[in-house]
């Protein structure tokens, strides 16, 4: 039996990720009385992260799971498993499975804060270059949005969250409203001058532009300056890189319009055909398996993508027999990540009298420079790729007791190692129809909803990008004299970057898309869908920025339309 809950709320968001966030804190800033409901446990800024200050030393397996606890992980092992430092952030596949009819890597964060408190932190605009992307190959569906419509969206988010980097002037990569840029190295500083005097198709290289605080931003209690510890991953206690903990869910709880409810597994968008909008959602206490029913003018998905085309494929009803929205049947479709670890790596000889200060949480980064024009159109493959990557010293062998021992040990491991460099790069992801994601028949889990299951694969124009990754970071190393210049590629699966994306994507109509350009469910507008589940297309830069940003601008709108009494 459903208990139903007397509370009429003005929105309800369900997720608290980077985009859940986000959506709480500018509905509850615009003064509508906001219901947030997460699927996992309560993790509170600060108090919440057991492993902030541990040492090297202070993890018993040295930083590793147990093999039994590696176990837990058998998916997310393909590429790496949690570990001893950040594995309480994540779930493991035994207690939350999935199907896979083809290899996909979901790794899911369950609490508060979801994935904000462990993102890579890297922080890029899109550019008409990608928005029309899709128009201009015929690849996937137009977007009905341009670079202009986010611009103003872009620069609220990052004044916010504080984005360090440098403004380089690029088509490509539009500048932000940035902090001071973290430092490269000396090495990195030397393969950025090889790189502009070697080539001549316009490649540069520049510091990573992340959500680090290396300068002070307005209207952030209780965080202070980034502290180059370099333990993001644990949860910061200086709140020094954005997350929700530490930023959007405190701003919106100042409010007093945010009621926060963890343990709130949401399955359903309850839909009424009276009114052709939604009335609420249909909970699952995941302590108690008690279903509740919230009841809201306004609903936003912000669950992350997968689980929010999950929700969406789970609201069956008599107007909509394949999930919410979903006339087109393209609900679930064009599932996409980015595919990357396919770069090189090589030995730097000299530099022995420079080091560095700090532990810098950040890399450089060298955008993309291929299929821009007609000098650097590839014949291969449509779209590009950009390089993470970094130098540094140290060689970890020397602490090996065979190699070294006694004073010998000692002398040697206080002294910093040769260099080393390397990078990887992330690579564009098409929006194939046919990579997709759907109910299973047959397998569900503990709370008795249907499993995901993904039939999602990298297809020819991911593996010739693939090769061309490989090749221009070897070129790239060896111009610059680097030595033992080793190629790689892991060939790894789609989920793989964590950067999955796609579902419920955004177009002009309900024919061919799921939701419009704010951001609305086309046949029910009061439905918002803002994490990666409504991109159309991928870039190839790290698409958090670009999902805040959405998400801001979503809920702006959302909030006038609830003023004006539209969804009343």
């Amino acid at each position: 039996m459903e208990n139903s809950q007397d509370i009429v709320y003005d929105a309800i968001v369900v997720g608290t990720g980077i985009s859940g966030g986000w959506a709480a804190k500018e509905l509850c800033e615009n003064g509508l009385k906001t219901l947030v409901l997460e699927r996992g446990r309560m993790v509170e800024h600060i108090k919440d992260y057991p492993t902030m200050n541990k040492d090297a030393w202070d993890f018993p397996l040295r930083g590793h799971l147990s093999r039994e606890e590696k176990e837990k992980y058998y998916t997310e092992k393909r590429k790496w498993s949690p570990s001893e430092e950040n594995a309480h952030f994540f779930v493991n596949s035994i207690d939350h499975p999935y199907a896979e009819t083809k290899r996909f890597d979901w790794l899911r964060g369950y609490h508060v804060g979801g994935r904000s408190i462990t993102w890579g932190r890297q922080s890029y605009r899109w550019s008409d270059i990608d928005f029309e992307a899709n128009k201009k190959d015929g690849h996937g569906i137009d977007w009905p949005v341009r670079y202009k419509d986010i611009s103003p969206w872009y620069d609220k988010v990052e004044k916010y969250i504080g984005v360090n980097g440098e403004k380089l002037g690029l088509k490509q990569l539009p500048d932000g409203e940035f902090l001071p840029p973290m430092q490269l190295n000396c090495v990195e500083k030397d393969l950025r001058k090889s790189m502009e005097s070697q080539f001549d198709d316009g490649r540069l290289l520049t510091i990573g532009r992340s959500a680090n605080l290396t300068g002070v931003v307005e209207d952030q209690e209780g965080r202070s300056l980034c502290q180059f510890r370099n333990r993001c991953s644990r949860g910061c206690p200086f709140g020094g890189y954005f997350s929700s903990n530490s930023s959007t869910l405190p701003a919106a709880e100042r409010t007093g319009n945010m009621t926060l409810r963890p343990n709130s597994i949401v399955y359903e968008v309850i839909y009424d055909a009276a009114t052709k909008k939604a009335a609420g959602v249909k909970v699952i206490d995941a302590e108690t398996h008690e279903k509740i029913e919230f009841r809201s003018k306004i609903v936003f998905l912000c669950a992350s993508a997968m689980a929010s085309v999950g929700i969406l494929l789970q609201s069956k009803s008599k107007r909509f027999p394949n999930g919410l929205g979903n006339d087109s049947g393209m609900l679930g479709n064009g599932i996409m990540d980015h595919h990357f670890q396919a770069g090189a790596s090589a030995d730097v000889t000299g530099y022995l009298d420079k080091y560095y200060k700090g532990r810098r949480p950040n890399g450089y980064y060298i955008p993309r420079f291929v299929n821009l024009d007609s000098k650097t159109k590839r014949k291969d493959y449509v779209r590009g790729f950009g390089y993470q990557g970094g130098a540094s010293r140290g060689d970890w062998s020397l602490a090996i007791a065979e190699v070294h021992y006694g004073k010998a040990l000692k002398d040697e491991i206080l002294k910093p190692g040769t260099w080393r460099i390397g990078m990887t790069g992330f690579g564009e992801v098409l929006p194939h129809d046919d990579n997709k994601v759907t109910l299973s028949n047959d397998k569900k889990d503990k709370w008795g909803l249907a499993l995901l299951d993904f039939d999602v694969e990298y297809k020819d124009n991911e593996w010739n990008m693939r090769k061309d990754m490989v090749d221009e970071a070897i070129a790239i190393f060896k111009r610059a004299g680097f030595e033992n210049v080793n190629g790689y590629d892991t060939r790894n699966g789609p989920g793989s970057a964590i950067h999955e994306m796609g579902g419920a994507r955004m177009g002009h109509n309900a024919k061919n898309s799921i939701v419009n350009r704010h951001n609305q469910v086309h046949d029910v507008p009061n439905v918002y869908v803002t994490d990666g589940a409504f991109m159309s297309s991928s870039s190839c830069v790290n698409p958090s920025l670009t999902y805040m940003a959405f998400t801001a601008r979503a809920a702006n709108h959302a909030a006038k339309e609830f003023k004006k009494g539209v969804f009343s």
